[in-house]
This record gives structure tokens, C-alpha cells and sequence, in this order.
């Protein structure tokens, strides 16, 4: 068992509030996620509409866009190790390429420079999100990452409810195109931008000091608890299928665009007001328990979409997976700066992000081909019990025990 870690001062060990560098940040990703889902609903619809492509393109596309940010995710989270934890650099790099690539999805011709466009976008992602993961880990005591990672995680849901609803007001009340609407996701954008350069400090006593020595970059270095569990999860974002999925499923309904972003909106907005509390949940009832309450209902919302007809139905089973997932996404991200020690929190959250990338492609390939050559009931069967098999693994084979941690993590 690894020695546990020396607070930076007994205040900042006893503090209940949130620092201000995770507060920032979380305020970073609600613009950037108001930017962002202005435009991600839009993605089917354009594909379904204007290109004339189906399932197996929004897999594909979806499947290589998060793969290729996930392979960057290690080397980003690593770099940000070797450079001592000075990790601002690159989230700011990160913030900034996604913002100037996401407006022009709007311009694409054809699916295939929408698939640039959106691969560009997440290649911003890819670079920052292990180091940001990593600073709100840096700035937070061990007893509070639960709630840290909720906090982040409701924000970034609240954007993407802003973004969505002020997609559909567009559409509804000021009569802009697509093509407007996804123009106009520069503004929020900028402001995350903005917001970041300005609002976070590194300061000293949260930069950690690492090593001279980093341990090698190698599956094997990981400990086997923490390997157990990247497994698991990447048989779970296997059957985690795009959520844009879902918009492709209610559009093949003859739900309307409007209606559709309402929907997108409500999503987050369920994901938004559970995450905050299932992130302190997390702190103490244990990060896997509120995993497995989050997988479970997955598991149970997908096999729900599979016997979805109409309206009225979606709605409820997208009501019922947003409150459910929102609970347990704190819970994830908390439980890899748990394993990790304090200088190699970035390598850890690349090593996560790259297992949910190694499962991005197959994934989203093979939900929109099972989509395309039978049927969205079939597809949505297949994940809802591939992700069952993933929750029973993840109690029985995999389970994060509290003596893997010190005292106080879970």
C-alpha cells in the first residue's frame, strides 16, 4: 500500500470547500460544453439531412474522432508529469484548437470532411483533458475528489444544456440555418478560452514535484487493481455507444430538430443536478458502489430504448439514464486519481482515457452497423447487455477496495 499522501497544510486538508482552480475550471468546461452542444445534437441531423449518411457514418466518425483524442490523452497527461505538473499549457492548447475546428463543422461538404473537422476538435480534447482531470486532482485534498470531480462534471453538463436549449431557440424563434446556429458556438467557445488563460494560477503549493525519474510508460507499471479496472471499463465503453445515438433514434421516431435538442437539453440537465451529490456519494459510500449504480442503470436505460416506440417513451427513459449517469460520473474520474500517486496523476488519466479510446472505433462501428443491418432495437439490446456483463465484472472481478487506498479516498 502506497504511503498516504501529506496534505499541502492542515487547512487545505480540513477545508469542505471546493478550491478555486476546481471552481475555474469547471467554469471552463460549462462554456466550452455551451459551445460545444450547440453543435454535437446537430451532428446526426446534418449526416441524416444535408450529407445523406446513416448510422454507420455517425459510428464511424464518432468512433475515430474520440479514438484518435484518446491515444493523445496518454502523451498529454504524461507530458504534463514530465514537465512537474505544470499542466495549464497544454489544457489552454487543448481549449483553443477545439474552439477554432468546432464552428466549421458547420461548412462540411461531406461526411468525410466532417470527420476531419470533428477529429481536429477532439484532438483538442485529447489534449486537454488528463491535464485538467490532473489540476483538479493536483487542487484537491483526497476526501473531497468525489465531490471535485461531481462539481466539474454537473458544470459541464450545465453547458450542455445551455448549449442545446439555445440551439433550439435559434432554430425555433430567429429562423438562423444549421450552418448559423454551429457558426454562432464561437462565442461561448471563446469565453472558455478566455476564462482559462485568465482564471487559473498554478500556483506553487499545487504544482506536484515529480520524480527525476517517471516509471516506465508501460500497461505492466500499472498496479494490478488499477489494470483490472481499466479493463472493465473499456468492456464498458464498448457497449457505451455515442449518446448522439439517441437523437438518431428519435429522428428515425420523426421527432422534430427542435424537439430533438429539448431532448439532448433534458439529458444533461438530468446528468447536471445528480452529478454534485453522486460526486459526494462517492466520497462516502465508495466510488464503486455509486460505478455500479451507474452501470446497472445503463445497462437498464439501453434495454429500455430497445422497446421505445414513440415520444412520450423516449423521454422518460432519457429522463430516467441522465439521473442515473450523472451519479456516477464523478465517481470515475475520482476513483484514477485515487490509484495514481501524486506525480503521476496526468500519465494515469491518459492511461484512462486511452483504454475508453482503444474501445471508441469497434464500438461505434459495430453499434451502427448491428443498427444498420438489423434494426435500432437490436443495437440497443446488444449494448444494454454487453454493459451488464461490464457492471458484473466490475463488482466481482475488479471491485476498487478500500484497502487499495489510503484512508479516506473511498
Amino acid at each position: 500500500m502506497k504511503k498516504p499522501e501529506q496534505p499541502l497544510n492542515a487547512s487545505f486538508a480540513a477545508s469542505k470547500t471546493l478550491p478555486r482552480t476546481v471552481i475555474v475550471l469547471g467554469l471552463v468546461s460549462f462554456f466550452n460544453d455551451f459551445a460545444s452542444d450547440i453543435v454535437i445534437p446537430l451532428i446526426p441531423i446534418l449526416l441524416a439531412t444535408v450529407l445523406a449518411a446513416g448510422p454507420i457514418a455517425l459510428g464511424f466518425i464518432e468512433g475515430v474522432a474520440d479514438a484518435l483524442a484518446s491515444f493523445l490523452k496518454l502523451w498529454s497527461g504524461r507530458h504534463s508529469d514530465v514537465l512537474s505538473g505544470r499542466r495549464k499549457g497544454l489544457a489552454l492548447a487543448g481549449y483553443s484548437l477545439s474552439n477554432f475546428a468546432r464552428p466549421l463543422l458547420g461548412l462540411a461538404g461531406s461526411w468525410f470532411t466532417l470527420l476531419l473537422l470533428r477529429s481536429l476538435d477532439r484532438v483538442g480534447k485529447g489534449l486537454r483533458s488528463a491535464p485538467r482531470d490532473a489540476l483538479v486532482a493536483d487542487a484537491t485534498p483526497p476526501h473531497m475528489r468525489g465531490y471535485a470531480f461531481g462539481f466539474h462534471r454537473a458544470l459541464d453538463n450545465g453547458g450542455a444544456v445551455a448549449g442545446s436549449l439555445a440551439a433550439a431557440a435559434a432554430l425555433a424563434w430567429f429562423d438562423l440555418s444549421l450552418v448559423e446556429v454551429i457558426l454562432w458556438s464561437a462565442i461561448p467557445g471563446f469565453l472558455a478560452v478566455l476564462l482559462l488563460g485568465v482564471g487559473v494560477k498554478e500556483e506553487k503549493t499545487t504544482v506536484i514535484q515529480t520524480p527525476t525519474m517517471l516509471p516506465p510508460l508501460a500497461w505492466s507499471a500499472l498496479s494490478l487493481p488499477m489494470r483490472r479496472y481499466l479493463l472493465v471499463l473499456m468492456l464498458f465503453t464498448f457497449a457505451r455507444a455515442s449518446e448522439t445515438f439517441i437523437l438518431l433514434l428519435g429522428h428515425q421516431l420523426g421527432i422534430g430538430v427542435v424537439e430533438l435538442l429539448l431532448l439532448w437539453s433534458a439529458l444533461n440537465f438530468c446528468k447536471a443536478i445528480t452529478a454534485t451529490w453522486g460526486g459526494k456519494l462517492a466520497d462516502r459510500l465508495g466510488r464503486g458502489t455509486l460505478m455500479l449504480i451507474g452501470w446497472i442503470t445503463f445497462a437498464l436505460s439501453f434495454l429500455m430504448l430497445s422497446q421505445v416506440t414513440g415520444n412520450t417513451g423516449l423521454w422518460l427513459v432519457i429522463i430516467f439514464y441522465g439521473l442515473f449517469a450523472g451519479l456516477s460520473e464523478g465517481a470515475e474520474r475520482a476513483l484514477i486519481s485515487d490509484y495514481a500517486k501524486a506525480g503521476e496523476r496526468g500519465t494515469a488519466f491518459g492511461w484512462y482515457y486511452l483504454a475508453m479510446g482503444i474501445a471508441a472505433i469497434p464500438a461505434g462501428l459495430l453499434f451502427g452497423t448491428i443498427w444498420y443491418w438489423q434494426s435500432a432495437a437490436v443495437a440497443f439490446l446488444f449494448a444494454g447487455g454487453l454493459s451488464a456483463l461490464a457492471a458484473l465484472l466490475l463488482r466481482f472481478w475488479a471491485w476498487p477496495h478500500r484497502s487499495h487506498f489510503t484512508k479516506g479516498h473511498l
